[in-house]
């Protein structure tokens, strides 16, 4: 398999020189998940769609390629330049506080093109905004942060905190695994440098096509269920007062969708519209009905709205007694119809045979 890869490398080189494709410039030497992603985005579009991948840091080289991700020490776009290792570096995507890496620099000028291309949709379209910043947020930016030595959480704070890590993470980042793609120091190398160089590049676009395909299954889930799942949300979201007069219980009437983001965006907007700050749960969805399968005669849960998305928090957790209770206990305790199926023991989630019953287990709940 080894020689097959560098064989693979090798052609390419060749291909390189009887071709007049276009030549990204990216360093050798250990790779990391930023250029990794970089070259695999910008392979996706039609002017790079084949482009040969030059991996040195020879100034000459560099110079003669079309782009340059990660070396060369300059940020250009006007000459296709995203290196972000200079000292006077300091580009953040719009409204993020994350400093780039060669990831975020390419997803800022291409990630629009990206994103257009897989909705089938005009660059300025509202969609494309509004998955652009969504797929940075929710994957580039990890990248970046990754590259660039920036904590998700500030050590200090959690110093003073007096908070230590559980256990190791045991290399459960993408980071990690593009690293582990790298050559261990004691694996054997070819003696002749040109095929060592084609062996490291082979590795690298191993790495570079595996990291591409997370990202490419995310642009995926994004635009394929994530954006549709929005306007099913905001459907339930305005019929909310038909269920209750202060619109705390929202009906997601043809099947579960992902919901959370959107729910918390469009409550935003409206307290936004209105002038309404802070946490106030006033006027929010506490909690959310849904059919468990997109079936006629499906079982209906009732779940607590989280705090935030990724919150084990509860606004308002469905009411003690129940917890814990199933079947006829959970219809004696909660006084609803019967068909009760069950309470989660933390409270936020519980579900019923019926959407009367899961109805009526929102209301008490709601004036428990």
């Amino acid at each position: 398999m080894f020689r097959a890869l560098v064989r693979m490398s090798e052609n390419a080189a060749k291909r390189l020189k009887t071709e007049s494709g276009v030549r990204i410039g990216t360093h050798n030497g250990h790779f990391h998940a930023d250029e990794a992603l970089a070259v695999y985005m910008l392979r996706q579009l039609p002017t790079y769609a084949g482009a040969s991948l030059v991996r040195t840091r020879d100034p000459a080289q560099l110079a003669e390629c079309h782009t340059v991700v990660d070396v060369g020490g300059e940020y250009d776009a006007s000459r296709n330049r995203y290196d972000h290792h200079q000292r006077t570096f300091d580009t953040t995507f719009p409204g993020r506080p994350t400093k780039l890496s060669s990831a975020g620099l390419v997803y800022l000028h291409f990630g629009r093109a990206l994103v257009a291309q897989e909705l089938g949709q005009p660059e300025d379209s509202e969609d494309v905004g509004m998955l652009w910043n969504k797929v940075y947020e929710s994957f580039v930016e990890a990248m970046d942060a990754h590259d660039n030595g920036i904590s998700s959480v500030d050590p200090d704070a959690l110093k003073a905190a007096g908070l230590e890590k559980r256990f190791s993470s045991g290399g459960f980042t993408l980071g990690a695994m593009v690293s582990r793609l790298n050559p261990a120091w004691n694996d054997p190398m070819p003696a002749d440098p040109a095929e060592a160089q084609a062996a490291e590049d082979a590795r690298f676009e191993s790495a570079s096509a595996r990291i591409g395909e997370e990202f490419s299954r995310g642009l995926n889930f994004y635009t394929k269920a994530w954006l549709p799942a929005r306007a099913i949300v905001k459907a339930a979201y305005d019929k909310r007062l038909e269920y209750d007069s202060e619109g705390r219980i929202m009906v997601l009437d043809a099947q579960s969708v992902p919901w959370k983001e959107h729910l918390y965006a469009l409550e935003e907007q409206d307290a936004a519209a209105a002038g309404v700050e802070g946490d106030d749960s006033k006027g929010k969805i506490l909690y959310v009905l849904y059919r468990e399968k997109p079936v006629p005669d499906a079982k209906w849960r009732i779940q607590a709205v989280p705090v935030t998305d990724t919150s084990f928090q509860s606004r308002k957790a469905l009411p003690e007694p129940w917890r814990g209770a199933r079947d006829e206990e959970l219809d004696k305790v909660a006084g609803v119809s019967p068909g009760g199926v069950f309470v989660h023991m933390s409270g936020f989630i519980g579900g019923h045979k019926t959407f009367e019953g899961a109805m009526e287990m929102a209301v008490k709940a709601c004036a428990f």
